[in-house]
C-alpha cells in the first residue's frame, strides 16, 4: 500500500496538471455527507441547484426537495439510465476524459481515480451509515445508493478539477450540493429530484 501511496505521490509531483487533486481529495474527505437530507433547503442550496439544472442543459427543471426516504427511494428508482439528463451527464464525463487523456496516459488517470475514488468512499460510507441511523431508516440500499451517488459526484468533480474548469461546471455544482449535505437525485421530466 504505501508503494502505491508512494507512485501517486511521485505522479502529483511530476505532473502540474493534477496540483488540483490533492486538494480535491482532502476537501472531499472532509465533507460532512448526508448532514441535511430531508431537510428544508437554504437559498444558497436552491440557487446551486437551479445553476446545476441550468449547467447540464435543462433549464426549466425546477430543484425539488423530497422530504423523506421513500420518496428518495422511489424517486431514484425512476431515474432512467438512458434518460436526457443521464445522457448529458455522460457526455461530459466522456469529453473531461478526453480533454484529461490529453496530457496523461490512460494508466496514471485510472491510478489517480482510483486514488481519488479509495480516499473519499470511506468516509462517504461512513457519512451514509450514520445518516441512516440518525434518520431511522432500515434499509441498506440507502447506504449503497447514497454512497455510490457521492463516490461518483467526487469522481466527476475531480475529472472536471484536472482539466480546469470553472466553478460552474455541471459537476463541480453537483459536488456542491453533496457538499451542503444533500443527495442530487436526478433529473426527471421537469423537476430536479433532491433528498
Amino acid at each position: 500500500m504505501d508503494t502505491q501511496e508512494d507512485d501517486i505521490d511521485e505522479v502529483f509531483d511530476d505532473l502540474p496538471s493534477l496540483k488540483s487533486v490533492a486538494p480535491f481529495v482532502a476537501l472531499a474527505a472532509n465533507v460532512r455527507w448526508f448532514r441535511t437530507l430531508g431537510e428544508d433547503p437554504d437559498r444558497e442550496t436552491v440557487e446551486i441547484a437551479r445553476a446545476y439544472a441550468e449547467a447540464l442543459g435543462f433549464p426549466d427543471a425546477e430543484p425539488g426537495f423530497l422530504a423523506d426516504w421513500e420518496e428518495a427511494a422511489d424517486a431514484a428508482e425512476n431515474t432512467e439510465v438512458n434518460s436526457p439528463a443521464w445522457e448529458a451527464e455522460e457526455q461530459l464525463r466522456a469529453a473531461l476524459t478526453d480533454d484529461v487523456l490529453a496530457f496523461l496516459d490512460e494508466q496514471t488517470l485510472e491510478m489517480v481515480m482510483t486514488h481519488v475514488t479509495g480516499a473519499v468512499s470511506e468516509a462517504i460510507e461512513e457519512s451514509a451509515t450514520e445518516a441512516a441511523r440518525d434518520l431511522r431508516i432500515f434499509d441498506e440500499e440507502f447506504v449503497r445508493a447514497t454512497s455510490g451517488a457521492a463516490v461518483q459526484a467526487a469522481y466527476q468533480a475531480a475529472l472536471a478539477a484536472m482539466t480546469g474548469a470553472d466553478e460552474d461546471h455541471p459537476f463541480a455544482l453537483r459536488f456542491l450540493l453533496f457538499e451542503k449535505g444533500r443527495w442530487p437525485i436526478g433529473i426527471i421530466g421537469n423537476s430536479f429530484l433532491i433528498f
